[in-house]
């Protein structure tokens, strides 16, 4: 049922919404006006009695955003949910019901994408931990985001226009969350801008950043900018007007002929990055043409070919050969009028259309309908989005991610059906597997590259056609994440290593379960079947299957004793009449208290460094007290076998004291990986003993570290964060130093 959009007879329509709608109106006569009135009205009551940091009142800023966007034609939907992007998080009186029934699914999805997850205040921490914590708040708010982008790519159109107003108005906040806003623009929206083609946005949020950033570079650039304008002006319009002489010469028709200005961080990105003083960049003069149709535009080349002396390696044929993003264009450079390097781009008119406005250009509305289809050439990105989102388990997995993947330099390359790859510069041939299809990554056994056979470690360059071999039966090489550069890559082959550690795991927790069974005479086959086991995963922490029952058994994360309690329905009763617990004398150390013999000598056996929480079994010495092994010790099982007459059952002191026990690590190797994981230590007030680290010929580190842990719960709480980082391959406990039996 529409929505009717009533509105108060006695509100008085802004002037400011007056010029935004006549706005609409002069680009399309078919636009719902009464739509976006209505989407004002009811955000401006939502907003009422708020205010910006600047004192203004907050209903400018989303009529700030909509006004951005229609310069980038957006569709009604669009600017309908640009009005109301801000009403879901700061009001309390519109719900996301009354926008779907008032104004449709569609605007309510994307108010919803761009809307920032809701988080509970931190409290008291400390500095160090509030700054992690805000990351990855930000970096969870924006994979939501990316999600809802990868839906429908407007919801960061919107994001983008609000991210630009914003920057605008930057002045009116604290020093610090300047930097942090500006800092983050830089890094994650304006290369966001990128990857979509809005470079009308892109642009704009670069050079707002470059200045809340470094204010004084900004200022030197800005400065030599103006001194030198009024000769690059007078260069170019000569340079314009030779041209257009030379086309009306062949007849050649020319809708624009303009000068394209180089933006300020360009220019000093470029300084910096080629390490050039700002006398010797040659290429701040730019010429774009605009002619009707393709064929016009291979004509228009020749003309500047003939005109000017084209720089060898510096022509670029995008028309052939688009941007995954749908760029299109020809580039070329060439010696100028006086010696000067000038770059001259030449396009037709939607060509351009698609270049200043990339993915918003594909809602521009034609015949009454806004064309979503030529969305389909978005089709890669999509999926890498998605990817992007759910390959990284930790905030910072997934920004890293998304600075190699999304925001590095990209190279093109192509199928051998002509379709094109983007990917991060330094790829190879796993990496481009991996982005065609991740089965074909999993089971790729060679390439070739332009024809030839090439190793799978080859750096791809732009413009080279792969063509992949597979094999059912192939398997990834450990090898690979040696020389693999993508994330996305990277991702896919640890969780694929993973899994292998997690099926011998497994393996070795259900042989771990079924002995504990037989231990107390259970039958093993009455308490392991695949239902009842389901029904237990659903109940516990971190696991969904039986098998993550196992694969945590078997990698120390849980104990035996806990999951049969659990099996049982009871707590676990031992199977020896007395119970013997164990104290501790004066001077520290253990002892055993049952049926009146006390002062016993207690010790853990360090050939398995049992803690609290630990299946374990005493063993009677001769002549040097009870030794406490955990019942998964080789050697407790040697005992059992040969003298289990000496085995007794106990419980362990609850006394807070700390135990030494050994992890093994495996992880991709990586700069910052042994911080990242000392990090964990610290926040869960974990002591290290000792570290050893071994870095691998295969591009892995192995890392050995000695914890002091309360018990099971805290070792388990400390490993689970740890094997939460998608660098680690494997973690488990290790045994300690073995003994004779």
């Amino acid at each position: 049922m529409a929505a009717p959009y009533e509105i108060s007879h006695d509100w008085e329509e802004p002037e400011e919404l007056h010029e935004l709608l006549q706005a609409i109106r002069d680009q399309r006569d078919n636009a719902n006006l009464r739509k976006i009135r209505y989407a004002y009205y009811l955000a401006e009551w939502a907003h009422r009695g708020q205010s910006r940091c600047s004192g203004e009142a907050f209903i400018h800023h989303p009529l700030a955003v909509t006004r951005i966007l229609v310069d980038l034609k957006m569709d009604d939907d669009t600017i309908a949910a640009a009005l109301l992007h801000d009403v879901l998080e700061d009001s309390s009186e519109i719900n996301p019901e009354r926008i779907a029934s008032e104004f449709g699914e569609h605007v309510l999805a994307l108010v919803e994408g761009v809307t920032k997850l809701k988080f509970k205040p931190l409290g008291d921490i400390t500095d160090r931990q509030r700054a992690a914590a805000e990351t990855s708040r930000a970096a969870e708010s924006l994979r939501k985001m990316l999600l809802a982008m990868a839906q429908d790519f407007r919801v960061m159109v919107i994001k983008l226009a609000d991210r630009l107003h914003n920057m605008q108005t930057l002045d009116a906040l604290p020093p610090e969350k300047r930097t942090r806003i500006a800092r983050e623009t830089l890094d994650i929206y304006a290369p966001l801008a990128a990857r979509l083609g809005i470079w009308q946005l892109k642009w704009q949020l670069e050079d707002l950043a470059f200045k809340h950033l470094h204010p004084a570079e900004f200022q030197r650039v800005s400065d030599l900018v103006a001194k030198s304008r009024k000769q690059r002006e007078q260069e170019l319009q000569e340079a314009i007007v030779t041209l257009k002489q030379k086309f009306e010469e062949r007849g050649l028709p020319i809708i624009e002929m303009s000068g394209r200005p180089k933006h300020l961080y360009s220019i000093f990105n470029k300084m910096v990055t080629q390490k050039l003083p700002f006398d010797e960049i040659y290429d701040l003069l730019a010429v774009r043409i605009i002619v009707e149709d393709i064929p016009q535009c291979y004509l228009a080349l020749g003309v500047v070919h003939e005109m000017f002396q084209p720089i060898p390696a510096l022509f670029y044929d995008y028309i052939a050969k688009p941007k995954p993003n749908g760029y299109q264009s020809l580039h070329t450079k060439v010696m100028g009028p006086n010696g000067q390097p000038l770059e001259v781009q030449i396009r037709t008119r939607a060509m351009h259309q698609v270049a200043e406005f990339g993915v918003a250009a594909h809602w521009t509305y034609k015949e009454g309908k806004a064309s979503l289809d030529e969305t389909k050439r978005l089709k890669q990105l999509r999926e890498q989005l998605f990817d992007w989102s759910s390959d990284s388990r930790l905030s910072s997995d997934f920004l890293r991610s998304l600075s190699t993947d999304l925001f590095s330099e990209q190279v093109f390359v192509f199928t051998p059906r002509g379709d094109v790859i983007d990917l991060p510069k330094g790829s190879t041939p796993v990496d481009f597997a991996f982005r065609v299809h991740s089965q074909i990554g999993m089971t790729l056994v060679n390439a070739r590259v332009n024809g030839a056979h090439v190793p799978l470690s080859t750096r791809l360059e732009n413009g080279d056609v792969v063509e992949l071999h597979t094999r059912s039966n192939a398997h990834p090489s450990l090898d690979w994440l040696q020389f693999v550069q993508s994330a996305h890559t990277r991702a896919k082959l640890r969780t694929y290593f993973r899994k292998q550690t997690k099926g011998e795991d497994a393996q070795r927790g259900k042989e771990i379960l079924e002995r504990e069974l037989r231990t107390l005479r259970l039958d093993p086959r009455d308490y392991l079947g695949e239902d009842r086991m389901a029904k237990l995963a659903e109940t516990m922490e971190g696991c969904e299957t039986p098998t993550d029952i196992y694969a945590k058994l078997g990698a120390g994360l849980i104990s035996a004793q806990s999951v049969v309690s659990k099996l049982r329905g009871n707590p676990r009763e031992l199977p020896s009449p007395d119970r013997i617990e164990v104290t501790k004398t004066k001077e520290g150390k253990m002892t055993l208290v049952t049926k009146g013999v006390e002062n016993v000598l207690v010790n853990r056996a360090k050939c398995c460094n049992p803690i609290p929480g630990d299946d374990v079994v005493g063993y009677v010495t001769r002549g040097r007290g009870i030794m406490i092994h955990r019942k998964v010790c080789p050697n407790a099982l040697h005992y059992l076998a040969s003298e289990p007459d000496r085995l007794i059952p106990y419980d362990w002191p609850k006394d807070g004291q700390v135990y030494s026990v050994a992890l093994k690590i495996v992880s991709v190797n990586r700069m910052g990986l042994l911080m990242d994981i000392s990090t964990i230590f610290g926040e869960s007030k974990t002591d290290v003993a000792a570290a050893r680290v071994r870095t691998m010929q295969n591009h892995t580190a192995e890392i050995e570290v000695t914890l002091e842990v309360s018990d099971t719960q805290h070792l388990s709480h400390v490993m689970t964060k740890i094997s939460n980082f998608s660098d680690v391959i494997s973690i488990s406990r290790l045994m300690g130093r073995s003994s004779a039996k």
